[in-house]
């Protein structure tokens, strides 16, 4: 079944600094009755494109949910996401998986790379269905993988392996780049390295980034840091400066 007419319809990029995402009221809700847990209550919020964005917060504190449904791989109880002029929260699924097709990569803490294939073989996995995608070779020299386009993951490091992951991800030229812990599995001067390459993207490539941590050093590197706790959004601080990443130290 297709989406309702006009669902699909590919939007010119907005420019950096102008309105990509606004968030009313958003709510998410598992389970009902007695045992039902509220992931969100009520988050408000807007995204300018070209934005990178460090998201803080506990465990359970709503991070993820926010992110899953901005990606449009959750769905929200009740509220609004607006992508441009489009309502997220009214597609169908067809339109859904449209727009995360378009317009977002996922990077996450475990990289997800099949086993079986080279560094080249699983960034190809997205560039064969994208419309408009880097060559393979091009995304992973992107990310300082030049010289390790035929290796299996199992030669890899955690952090080679993590970069893979990324270039799979903007091989499609993606809008946004939702990044749910990715230096977690790494140790600091991995994860900065990895913190880099996302940083570098965010610029070169002027897509918008947001990037949930348990770490608050990362925190510096962004243009806004938003802190989560108990399903809200408890405060939004914009950072005079971007630190670069290479410069950051825990």
């Amino acid at each position: 079944m297709t989406g309702k007419r006009g669902e699909n319809k590919q939007e010119a990029s907005p420019a950096p600094g102008e309105p990509l995402y606004r968030v009313e009221g958003l709510t998410k809700t598992y389970g009902s009755g007695a045992s039902a847990v509220s992931a969100l209550r009520g988050v408000t919020l807007n995204i300018a494109a070209g934005e990178l964005i460090v998201l803080l917060g506990p465990s359970g504190s709503g991070k993820s949910t926010i992110l899953n449904i901005l990606g449009g791989l959750d769905s929200a109880t009740s509220g609004h996401v607006w992508f441009q002029q489009k309502d997220l929260t009214t597609l169908s699924a067809s339109a859904l998986t449209e727009y995360r097709r378009k317009n977002v990569g996922f990077v996450f803490q475990f990289y997800n790379l099949v086993a079986s294939l080279t560094a080249r073989e699983n960034v190809a996995l997205i560039t064969d269905i994208a419309e408009n995608p880097l060559l393979p070779e091009d995304a992973l020299a992107m990310v300082g993988l030049g010289a390790r386009f035929d290796h299996f993951p199992a030669q890899m490091s955690g952090g080679e392996q993590q970069r893979v992951a990324i270039a799979r991800a903007i091989a499609k030229r993606p809008r946004v780049l939702f990044c749910d812990e990715p230096t977690g599995a790494l140790d600091s001067q991995t994860g900065i390295m990895v913190l880099d390459v996302i940083q570098r993207i965010n610029r070169e490539m002027a897509t918008t980034a947001l990037v949930i941590t348990h770490n608050a050093i990362i925190a510096e590197m962004a243009d806004i840091v938003w802190h989560f706790a108990d399903g809200r959004l408890v405060e939004q601080i914009r950072n005079t400066a971007r630190k670069p990443a290479s410069e950051l130290r825990w």
